[in-house]
Order: structure tokens, then C-alpha cells, then sequence
């Protein structure tokens, strides 16, 4: 099976050796992924806003790996407080209300920079197409 790599640019892609995400056949895995926070739309005490940058941001990615949010199957959760949980949800529902992936949602003691409370990991699986013929 081919091995499709996304790249975006960043230095850590090659400091760490990592990519932001894989596709292997009609499996997708998407790397842990924190919010740009500008100050402004994303602020650094946000949790709902970030959470919700990190969607947005992910759902580019898959699309164009010719998925969808749709085809998500699994998100992983870290905060950095898990009294964020209401904003961090609140944003996770607006994307997947219908969707309804498998999560967790984990607490740990800090992300890599402290401007992050939330970092979320993706799993998508592409359906295969079936044929319907018509049966006349």
C-alpha cells in the first residue's frame, strides 16, 4: 500500500522527524495538534477557541487526503485542566454532534509551549465504496 505523508512546513517536522499526518490505504492517522494562537480570535486562556482552531484546522488536512470529518473514527483529548472539559466539548460537538467518534479526554501536566491547553490526536478510516447496480 502507498504511504501518503502531509507535510506543512514547520521546523519540528524535521528537528523531531514527524509529519502532521499519514495516510496508508483508507487509514489516517493525524499527529497531536495545538492551536495558533494570535492573541486575537485564539487567545492563550481559551480553551474553547483553541479547541476549536485545532478542529478547523484538521478538517483541511483531511480533505485534502479526500477524507472528511465524517470519516473520523477516534479522538485523543489532552489538556492541561480538565475544568476546561465544557469549553473543549462544547467546540468537539460543533464538528462531531452527528459524527459521534470514539474519544478520551486526558489531563496532563503541560503541552510544549504554556500558551496551549488543548492538544487533539485524529484516527479516520475511509469507507470503501461499493458498487450498486441496479438489479433489473
Amino acid at each position: 500500500m502507498k504511504r501518503e505523508n502531509v507535510l506543512t512546513g514547520s521546523p519540528w517536522e524535521d528537528k523531531m522527524g514527524y509529519c502532521r499526518a499519514v495516510r496508508i490505504g483508507n487509514i489516517i492517522e493525524v499527529s497531536g495538534t495545538v492551536a495558533i494562537v494570535d492573541g486575537e480570535k485564539v487567545k492563550a486562556d481559551d480553551a474553547y477557541s483553541q479547541t476549536f482552531n485545532i478542529l478547523e484546522r484538521v478538517e483541511k488536512v483531511l480533505e485534502d487526503l479526500d477524507a472528511s470529518m465524517n470519516d473520523v473514527i477516534r479522538t485523543r483529548i489532552f489538556t492541561t485542566d480538565i475544568n476546561s472539559f465544557e469549553a473543549v466539548a462544547k467546540a468537539h460537538a460543533e464538528f462531531f454532534k452527528d459524527v459521534k467518534p470514539t474519544t478520551g479526554f486526558y489531563e496532563i501536566s503541560k503541552l510544549v509551549a504554556p500558551e496551549y491547553l488543548v492538544e487533539i490526536e485524529f484516527t479516520a478510516v475511509l469507507a470503501e465504496k461499493q458498487n450498486i447496480s441496479a438489479g433489473l
